[in-house]
C-alpha cells in the first residue's frame, strides 16, 4: 500500500507485540502452537472443497480429502466417538446445524440461562436463532451457591418436555455432570447435546467429566482449552447412533449443504494438528495446570477481598462479582489499560444491564500455555485487586446516558492513571519471562 498508509503486516506485528507484552485472561482465548499457525496460514486456503472426503463438487481435492480424513480420525480417537464432522466454521454455526438436523421450527429446547453462564445459542430468547425459531425453556442457578440445581432442571424438563436439551457453559465455572442431565433427557425422550466448547481440553485430559458416554451429540470449538485454530466439531456418540443410525448423516447434511458452503481447509488442517498435539502425554500435564492455576488465582483473589461467583472454580474460569458497585465494565477497561485483558460479564441474577454487567470473567488457558504457574497467578491476583481498588470510585449510575459517559471517563482516566501505567510495565516484565511461542 502507498501514500503512508499503514500496511497489514505492520498491524499484524503490532498485534503480535500486544499478545506478547500483555496477559490474556479471557477464558475463550489461547495461544495456539506454531505448527497450528503454520497449517492455518498455508496454501490450503486456496482450495474450494464443497462436500465431504470422496464426495466433492470440485476436482483436485485428493490431498484435501486426506487432510480432512486425518482430522476426523484424530477427533474420533481423541474423544472416543464413532462419527465426527470437522467442517463447522465456529461454535454457533455448529449448534445451529445440530438444531437444524434434529428439530422443526417451534420445537422446545432447554438450556442454561446466559446470566447463569450459558451460551446465547442455548436458547437465549429473541436475540439468537435458538431463541427465535424454537420455544426456549431456560434454567438458572441456585441463589445460595451459584450452582445448577439438578432437581429444578428435572422439574422444568418434566413440565415442558423439551425435544432437545443443550448443556454447556460459557461462564459457568463448575463441572457439568452429564450423567445427571442424561437421566433427565432419557426420562422425557429428549436429545441430549453437550456443548463442551470451553472445557474440551479438560475433558480429553481427564480433568472434567466426559459427556461422550451420556450425550447423543457433543459439540466443541477447537480453540479455547483445546489450543487449536478457531473452528468447531460435531461429534456423534455411540449412544446417538443407537437412537438413530443415520444421526451422523443428518448432522453432515445440516452442516453442508444445510448451513455452510465449502470448508476452510486451512482450518481443517490446523484442527488436525491441534488434535494430534492433544493426543500426546504433555497435553494432560498442560490441562491439569490450567485447573490448578485457576484454583490458585480464584483463591488469591478472594484472599485480596474480591468476591468470586460461587466461591471459586472447578474449571479454567471464574467470575469476579462486583455487583456491589456495578463495576464489570469499569474494571475490565482499567485492567486492559494495565495490560491484563479480561471481559465484562453478567453475574447470576444480574442486577444491572447485560451491557453494563456486574462481573468480570477471567481464565487461565492462555497464561498456562505461556508456562505461568502458581506464583504468577498470585501476582496476577495482586494486580487485579489493586486495579479494582483504584477503579471502585467509578460506581455504575442508574441513568443510561450517564452510564455511557462514565465508560468514556473511565477509559480516559485509565489511559492517564500513573499506577496503571506502572502495572503495565510490570506486566510486560513478567511477559518477557514467558514469551509466546
Amino acid at each position: 500500500m502507498k501514500g503512508g498508509e499503514v500496511i497489514i503486516n505492520d498491524l499484524i506485528e503490532k498485534e503480535k507485540k500486544r499478545q506478547n507484552d500483555t496477559i490474556q485472561l479471557i477464558p475463550s482465548e489461547n495461544h495456539t502452537t506454531p505448527a497450528v499457525m503454520e497449517a492455518v496460514g498455508s496454501c490450503l486456503m486456496n482450495k474450494y472443497s464443497e462436500g465431504y472426503p470422496g464426495r466433492r463438487y470440485y476436482e483436485g481435492n485428493e490431498i484435501i480429502d486426506e487432510i480432512e480424513r486425518l482430522a476426523i480420525d484424530n477427533a474420533k480417537k481423541l474423544f472416543g466417538v464413532p462419527h465426527a464432522n470437522v467442517q463447522p466454521y465456529s461454535g454457533s454455526p455448529a449448534n445451529a446445524a445440530i438444531l437444524m438436523a434434529l428439530l422443526e421450527a417451534g420445537d422446545t429446547i432447554m438450556g442454561l440461562k446466559l446470566s447463569g453462564g450459558g451460551h446465547l445459542t442455548h436458547g437465549h430468547p429473541q436475540v439468537t436463532f435458538s431463541g427465535k425459531f424454537f420455544k426456549s425453556v431456560q434454567f438458572g442457578l441456585d441463589e445460595k451457591n451459584a450452582r445448577i440445581d439438578i432437581k429444578k432442571v428435572a422439574e422444568l424438563a418434566s413440565q415442558h418436555r423439551p425435544k432437545l436439551m443443550i448443556i454447556g457453559n460459557t461462564a459457568y465455572p463448575f463441572e457439568l455432570y452429564f450423567d445427571q442431565f442424561a437421566k433427565i433427557a432419557d426420562e422425557i425422550g429428549a436429545w441430549l447435546v453437550a456443548d463442551i466448547s470451553h472445557v474440551a481440553g479438560l475433558v480429553v485430559a481427564g480433568e472434567h467429566p466426559d459427556p461422550v458416554p451420556h450425550a447423543h451429540i457433543v459439540m466443541t470449538t477447537t480453540h479455547k482449552t483445546l489450543r487449536g485454530p478457531r473452528g468447531a466439531m460435531i461429534l456423534v456418540t455411540e449412544k446417538g447412533l443407537q437412537r438413530d443410525p443415520d444421526l451422523g448423516g443428518k448432522i453432515d447434511r445440516a452442516v453442508f449443504p444445510g448451513l455452510q458452503g465449502g470448508p476452510h481447509n486451512n482450518t481443517t488442517a490446523g484442527i488436525a494438528v491441534a488434535l494430534e498435539e492433544a493426543l500426546q502425554p504433555p497435553f494432560k500435564t498442560y490441562a491439569k495446570q490450567i485447573r490448578l492455576n485457576a484454583k490458585v488465582l480464584a483463591a488469591a483473589l478472594q484472599e485480596k477481598g474480591l468476591q468470586i461467583v460461587g466461591g471459586g472454580t472447578q474449571t479454567h474460569l471464574m467470575i469476579i462479582d462486583l455487583r456491589n458497585w456495578g463495576g464489570g465494565t469499569q474494571l475490565a477497561a482499567a485492567m486492559a489499560a494495565a495490560g491484563l485483558f479480561a471481559n465484562k460479564n453478567t453475574v447470576p441474577d444480574e442486577p444491572h444491564s447485560p451491557f453494563y454487567p456486574s462481573g468480570v470473567r477471567i481464565g487461565t488457558p492462555a497464561v498456562t500455555t505461556r508456562g505461568m504457574q502458581e506464583k504468577e497467578m498470585e501476582q496476577i491476583a495482586a494486580w487485579i485487586a489493586e486495579i479494582e481498588s483504584l477503579t471502585k470510585k467509578f460506581s455504575l449510575p442508574s441513568d443510561k446516558l450517564e452510564r455511557r459517559q462514565l465508560v468514556k471517563e473511565v477509559k480516559q482516566w485509565a489511559a492517564q492513571q500513573a499506577r496503571l501505567k506502572e502495572i503495565r510495565e510490570e506486566v510486560g516484565e513478567l511477559c518477557r519471562q514467558f514469551p509466546v511461542a
